[in-house]
């Protein structure tokens, strides 16, 4: 694995990557949580847009494996001055990254860098624009399999997938790069997806993606999925565009919003999940968020194990973890 940039990927590289996470986590339980693997290694982290929990799971990740961060925000740079991706990547490589982490507003960024000639030196995307976002869409894999296979978030089976799990993932599919990349990646380890949202926030083109299309919420929660996950309304994305995707957030909430009576009518085997940051009150209620079903705060620290592994694996080697 040279890059990590997509979530479609070969199955093989998939499980690797959900297996060697699940080595890092065992590996997080201990009362210190560092491994030498990677000492005296540096990443970047270059992100061109905001972002809280995406950059500082990867600088968690990169410190647990001992490495040094250099990181770059857009805000207060040289890009105010006219710098291009390029320079900014040149640069920061010559300073002594050996990976690029990159979020980037503009769809296939991380991409570009990767394959252009620039750099020579393993690209991750945490996410570009409304196309992908891959570390994401694996710890949602990841935290399924757990309670897909245990009915909690304990270890999953080595080598084991998602055959005969079912994923109602719900809101904003238009503007969300965690909604494509999902489909993807949960799709390839053998997943049923249901796609449900009004028709203004799905993308053109979506008959030819692997998931069921639907337009009730109630209809697609009585088959009683096994993971109910709820995308967050990207008003910031709409107000560029002139809003009028839906008459108003309390009519959203009305058809597409989750609440306690939702939740149980998903059943008590379903786990609500929400790649954060969440619109309490608009996509999903306080109490649905915080519920016994919710594994939001699960996804967080399980991010941490997945990028963990991305960066072994691109950087390790063949090193053994410790």
């Amino acid at each position: 694995m040279k890059h990590l940039l997509c979530a479609k990927m070969i199955r093989e590289e998939a499980l690797l990557l959900l297996d060697t996470a699940e080595a890092m986590a065992a590996t997080q339980t201990r009362r210190i949580k560092k491994l030498p693997v990677l000492r005296g290694r540096t990443v970047a982290t270059l992100f061109f847009e905001d972002s809280t929990r995406t950059r500082l799971s990867f600088e968690t990740a990169a410190k647990r494996l001992s490495m040094d961060v250099i990181s770059f925000s857009a805000k207060g740079s040289s890009l105010s001055k006219g710098e291009s991706l390029k320079d900014t990547a040149q640069t920061i490589v010559a300073m002594g990254a050996q990976a690029l982490i990159v979020r980037h507003y503009a769809s296939g960024a991380p991409e570009r860098l990767a394959h252009s000639g620039w750099v020579d030196v393993p690209i991750l995307n945490a996410g570009d624009g409304t196309h992908q976002h891959p570390t994401q869409a694996l710890l949602d894999a990841f935290t399924l399999r757990r309670h897909f296979y245990n009915g909690a978030n304990e270890p999953a089976p080595t080598g084991s997938d998602l055959t005969g799990a079912h994923v109602v993932i719900v809101g904003d599919i238009l503007h969300s790069r965690v909604a494509r990349s999902n489909v993807d990646l949960l799709t390839l380890l053998g997943a049923t997806v249901t796609l449900v949202a009004p028709p203004t926030l799905l993308p053109v083109g979506i008959e030819s993606w692997p998931a069921t299309v639907c337009y009730d919420l109630d209809h697609a929660l009585a088959s009683h999925p096994n993971a109910v996950m709820m995308l967050r309304v990207q008003r910031e994305r709409m107000s560029h565009a002139g809003g009028g995707f839906f008459p108003s957030p309390l009519e959203y909430h009305r058809v597409y919003g989750l609440g306690s009576a939702r939740v149980r009518a998903a059943g008590s085997q379903a786990i609500i999940m929400h790649p954060g940051p969440m619109n309490r009150g608009l996509e999903i209620t306080a109490e649905a968020a915080d519920c016994l079903q919710s594994v939001v705060t699960e996804q967080v620290a399980n991010g941490i194990s997945i990028r963990m592994a991305a960066l072994y694996l691109l950087l390790a080697h063949g090193e053994e973890i410790q």
